[in-house]
């Protein structure tokens, strides 16, 4: 069995019921906090009242109900440091959306730990209106020993604000298990002004801009690092020659001597002399000759998914991979386990199986779930299916109708992935008969035509068909299917007939179509000319990429 798994539900449940305990190498979560434009306002009680600092934050994902006050009563009564944080909040904050958001998460943060190998880390991506607060249940958590970072990762570009600074950044509050973590110290380039500032030399063999450094090192030696060189004496001003390893390792230049050695960075073309008689041999120092600069907790160097960027799926909160292979390359090793339970549309999956780690997504929406896997697809091609395993999703009809009783919604997305095999976005409110649209082209003019689909998840009648028939008419589509739960009555199924056909140069399609689920289980998908659907934009291609290590993962998930 394969060592990846997508999971479908409430990460906790899913933490406790199917992660093993000190399984995990490296975790990165990005709880929802700011998921679209439509705000509420922090800090506001539920009687309606305001307090002072009407800070802007998140939707109604997380605001203090019943389900909230539950969480909080749970984690206070467990004891300990974060039972301490929390009753400290409540006492500042009051029963407000932002104690919920803390009560919610502070569970779930003791879950992870647990789930954590003594050598993990963890990366908490957050917007600075909740770091504060986060980072004081993350240091009751792991301890403000375990504290190594927070780092700012600009975000988006330069904008103004009205009556502040402009936001730019987010955070990224960065934890360890123990002191064991595993860390491998990344490096990146040079920035190109520092390389104009610094580099100010133009080899005139090569074209490149080098620094002239010395050779030399301070103090004297009395074996050949300390001999003349062409007349060049370094003993007689206290120094010794110092011959930099990475270039003779590059020019795969063999020491014997240090003075042989000289003589073949020379012929090699790497010794800068300078025009003065009495100037001192250098060596061209260029700037890829460096392995770098260390990455500092200031991440300005990875851009936001731009609108136009090749990446770009459409998901309101989608970050950048180079952000997440930063994080993995630095906190993890290859066949390593990667676990983000927040998963979203699948940057943290996606960027772990490029770089051959094993991984986890945990979401509690079959929209996310059903992107990931179209995301996958789309970057590794069809084969990627038989790498991974998905947990949750309904496989048989007692899941679909578990899944219609607790979520029409979810089930909604859920079987419109079914029948068209691509992800969609949940429609909400009233929706004028039309859960979707699925666009084709049968003629050589190119005129785009339609077909409406339409969920129900519950009872149905020859009444939903009849509406159905009227909204074809109405959108003059040329195609209306019904998706059904339950089968369809004998009435509903001459109405489909009567409704007539839809005539293409590929034959005769019914105008009225009813797909059970169980039919859809059995592979039967709507009889139309031709597929041109597109909906969340495809992820881009992969054209080259090793295999995930396949490794299990602990007998809990099998």
């Amino acid at each position: 069995m394969s060592g990846n798994y997508l999971y479908y539900g409430d990460n906790l449940d899913i933490l406790r019921r199917y992660i093993k305990d000190e399984s995990v190498d490296l975790i990165y979560l990005d709880p929802p906090f700011k998921s679209n434009q439509d705000y509420n306002v922090l800090f506001k009680e539920r009687n309606g009242t305001l307090s002072v600092a009407q800070i802007k934050a998140f939707e109604d994902t997380w605001c203090w109900d019943q389900t909230a006050e539950q969480s909080y009563q749970e984690t206070v009564e467990l004891g300990g440091k974060v039972s301490q944080v929390l009753q400290g909040f409540r006492l500042f904050l009051g029963k407000n959306d932002m104690l919920a958001y803390l009560s919610m998460m502070a569970p779930r943060l003791l879950e992870l730990r647990r789930k954590m190998k003594p050598t993990a880390s963890i990366y908490l991506h957050c917007d600075p209106v909740a770091s504060h607060y986060l980072k004081l249940v993350m240091d009751a958590v792991f301890g403000p020993e375990n504290f190594l970072n927070e780092v700012a990762w600009k975000r988006t570009y330069s904008h103004g604000s009205a009556k502040r600074y402009g936001p730019l950044h987010d955070v990224i509050l960065f934890y360890a298990k123990t002191d064991a973590y595993f860390w491998k110290g990344l490096k990146a380039g040079h920035d190109p002004t520092y390389v104009e500032k610094h580099f100010r030399y133009t080899d005139e063999a090569t074209g490149k801009k080098f620094q002239a450094i010395s050779l030399t090192g301070a103090g004297v030696r009395h074996g050949d690092s300390g001999r003349p060189w062409r007349d060049i004496n370094p003993t007689a001003v206290g120094r010794h020659w110092a011959l930099p390893g990475r270039v003779l390792a590059g020019l795969k230049i063999e020491k014997t001597t240090v003075q042989e050695a000289l003589n073949a960075l020379d012929a090699a073309g790497r010794i800068y002399w300078p025009k003065k008689e009495a100037g001192t041999p250098r060596l061209k120092w260029y700037a890829d000759d460096s392995e770098g600069v260390a990455i500092p907790d200031m991440w300005t160097d990875i851009n936001p998914t731009g609108a136009q960027a090749a990446e770009r799926l459409g998901y309101p909160t989608q970050k950048p991979e180079a952000l997440l292979e930063r994080i993995i390359r630095a906190s993890s090793k290859e066949g390593d386990l990667v676990l983000d339970p927040f998963c979203g549309c699948g940057t943290t999956v996606a960027a772990a199986q490029k770089l051959n780690r094993r991984w986890i997504g945990i979401d509690v929406t079959h929209l996310a779930i059903g992107l990931i896997k179209d995301r996958l697809r789309d970057m590794f091609g069809q084969e990627i299916e038989k790498n991974y395993n998905v947990v949750g999703e309904p496989k048989d009809m007692h899941s679909a109708e578990a899944l219609a009783a607790t979520d029409r919604i979810q089930f909604q997305c859920w079987a419109i992935h079914l029948t068209i095999g691509r992800t969609i976005e949940p429609k909400w409110g009233a929706d004028g008969g039309i859960d979707w649209r699925l666009w084709f082209h049968d003629e050589p003019n190119g005129k785009t035509k339609q077909i409406i689909l339409s969920v129900k998840s519950g009872h149905v009648s020859v009444k939903d068909l009849r509406e159905l028939h009227g909204v074809i008419d109405r959108e003059e589509a040329q195609i209306g299917v019904l998706i059904t739960l339950e089968p369809p009555t004998r009435p509903m199924r001459r109405e489909a007939a009567a409704a007539g056909l839809y005539r293409s140069p590929w034959g005769k399609h019914s105008r009225l179509q009813i797909l059970t689920i169980e039919e859809l289980f059995a592979g039967k998908r709507i009889d139309y000319p031709s597929v041109a659907n597109v909906t969340l934009k495809r992820a881009r291609k992969v054209r080259r990429h090793r295999r995930a290590h396949q490794g299990d993962l602990p007998a809990t998930h099998e």
